[in-house]
């Protein structure tokens, strides 16, 4: 199993992926897979299931079979041989959730929590703060964690190279509290209450201990199976809470449906769900007749280019690139003589004087510029072999003329 976790998580590339998930299908580094996966090790007689629901959802009767909780879908019950694990980012009851957890441990259950964040409700119940600071301003880039053996009581230390993000302790209770685990500094990160009626819960502010890179870092599962080792391994189920994951204090979102799900508050409320409808109704009227009405968009119709100045300029680097400078030549004075007979209307003549002069009347050309280039043109004709630097400043000249002319 380890060799899966490792392979998934670092995959093909070389680079972390520094995700924080806790998730318990999550096989990259700061997941729980090896956690989940390993429960049924640790707790071999017991059923781990999921769990979705509000704590305050659950009643707690001496004996249910697993039938009966497999049937149970609005109500779910317990015995008093469960555990009841949430390793979550932020674990956030509102006051009657806390009050149903403190009711489950009351009645014997045991709950494990390890977050983040918890909610202050629940610390001030249990009488513990934590420290000024949050958990997630804590970025060194190792972990030292050391926890109690369960048996001999002796401290165990493990560490990893990776985020750390614990917390800790500022204050407990050392009349009801029992300190199970130290952070690096020697500071309480993990403590235990028990309860008159068997029960137990648990506080740890290290969940980064529970993650893949974590367990899977040298010997660093003996850290797992010491804390968990704790919660009675008698126990007949073992709950795995998905439940804290999504919840926040205040949120109504107990049976899953959210602000406007069929079983919020909202649609509770007559009036309000009738205006919704009502207004949702609407919308859909007034989008509907709106998008009838409405003209298609009228695509634009680019106007038709003239190519024949590109099919000329490709035609003439054509020419160039084979050095056929005087073809090129030739076929450059052409196209200049069928351009002044088309745009101005003159029937070109390179040697007649009176042919300069209507161009240069016609396109306002300066003369002399015009006889000069002339000039040039007949005397390309007349050479056997055109250079490179002539057919460039023939060019040049041809250039001049388009643009001013």
């Amino acid at each position: 199993m380890a060799l899966v976790v490792v392979a998934a998580g670092c995959g093909r590339s070389k680079r972390l992926n520094k995700n924080v998930t806790l998730w318990r299908t999550d096989k990259i580094p700061y997941g729980t897979y090896y956690a989940y996966e390993n429960l049924r090790h640790v707790f071999p007689d017991a059923s781990v299931v999921i769990n979705k629901k509000s704590p305050d959802q659950y009643k707690t009767y001496s004996y249910k079979t697993e039938k009966e909780e497999e049937d149970s879908d609005t109500v779910q019950y317990a015995d008093d041989k469960t555990n009841y694990i949430i390793i979550s980012n932020q674990v956030l009851p509102d006051e009657s959730e806390v009050n149903a957890l403190l009711n489950l441990v009351g009645k014997g259950q045991h709950v494990f929590i390890s977050a983040f964040t918890i909610s202050e409700s629940l610390l001030d119940s249990l009488h513990l703060k934590t420290a000024f600071y949050s958990s997630l301003f804590n970025t060194d880039d190792s972990l030292t964690v050391s926890v109690n053996n369960p048996e001999t009581n002796d401290s165990l230390s493990f560490t990893y190279p990776g985020t750390a993000l614990d917390n800790y302790f500022a204050s407990v209770d050392s009349n009801i509290t029992s300190i199970l685990g130290r952070d690096k500094f020697g500071r309480p990160n993990f403590v235990k209450f028990d309860y008159d009626g068997g029960g137990s819960i648990y506080i740890h502010l290290a969940p980064m201990a529970f993650t893949n890179f974590f367990l899977l870092h040298k010997n660093n599962k003996t850290y797992y199976d010491n804390a968990l080792s704790y919660l009675p391994k008698n126990s007949t189920i073992v709950r795995w809470d998905d439940y804290f994951r999504y919840h926040t204090a205040g949120s109504d979102n107990k049976d899953g449906n959210g602000l406007f799900g069929a079983g919020s508050w909202l649609f509770k409320q007559k009036g309000l769900s009738t205006a919704l409808l009502l207004l949702l109704a609407l919308m859909l009227i007034i989008y509907l007749f709106e998008s009838k009405r409405k003209q298609r968009v009228i695509p634009v119709i680019l106007p038709l280019k003239n190519a024949s100045v590109d099919f000329v300029k490709t035609v003439g680097r054509l020419y160039f690139q084979r050095h056929d400078n005087k073809n090129l030549a030739l076929k450059m004075t052409v196209h200049f003589q069928d351009h002044v007979r088309s745009r101005y209307g003159i029937r070109s003549s390179l040697n007649d004087p009176e042919f300069e002069k209507k161009l240069a009347w016609k396109t306002g050309y300066n003369i002399n510029n015009l006889k000069n280039m002339l000039f040039f043109m007949n005397s390309l004709q007349k050479m056997h072999d055109v250079t490179d630097d002539a057919l460039l400043e023939f060019n040049r000249k041809l250039d001049h003329f388009y643009k001013y002319a």
